[in-house]
């Protein structure tokens, strides 16, 4: 099985360079599509329900201090079988070319994330797990894009 390192990887290779913020939400679509395409996570890690949305930490971890990220060092690429690229590819046909902040917008209007923040305060701190269960609930439920 690919982590969260791949995916972000995979999508680097795919996008190029980009704000740390954008690569979080879209590892958190990955991670939320293949769920409901492919019945199945495309990686362990946990994703907590941060002040500025999703946010895997250990990820962010790999990325901590950059505002744009070129590299993930310990990802492979490769490590992401083909239904899984099909996923990732298709989050980033509709995610892909949203900036940052849009993205960021999109999350803080969805259940997983609202949810998993139990109703905190806009910017307060939070490590409250958005879990696989919630994301495959809510995304599955939503209507097909036009």
């Amino acid at each position: 099985m690919a982590d969260v390192y791949d995916v972000a990887a995979y999508i680097l290779q795919k996008k190029g360079a980009m704000t740390s913020w954008k690569l979080q939400k879209l590892v958190y679509y990955s991670q939320a599509w293949s769920l409901v395409w492919d019945e199945q996570p495309i990686f362990d890690e946990r994703i907590e329900a941060w002040a500025n949305g999703p946010v895997s930490p250990d990820l962010y971890q790999q990325h901590r201090g950059k505002f744009i990220v070129a590299e993930i060092k310990s990802g492979v690429p490769d490590m992401l079988t083909k239904d899984e690229q099909e996923t990732v590819d298709a989050v980033l046909g509709y995610y892909g070319d949203m900036h940052p902040q849009e993205l960021s917008d999109l999350t803080h209007s969805e259940a997983p994330w609202i949810d998993a923040r139990g109703g905190l305060p806009p910017g307060a701190n939070c490590q409250n797990e958005i879990t696989q269960e919630a994301m495959a609930a809510y995304y599955e439920a939503l209507p097909p894009a036009a």
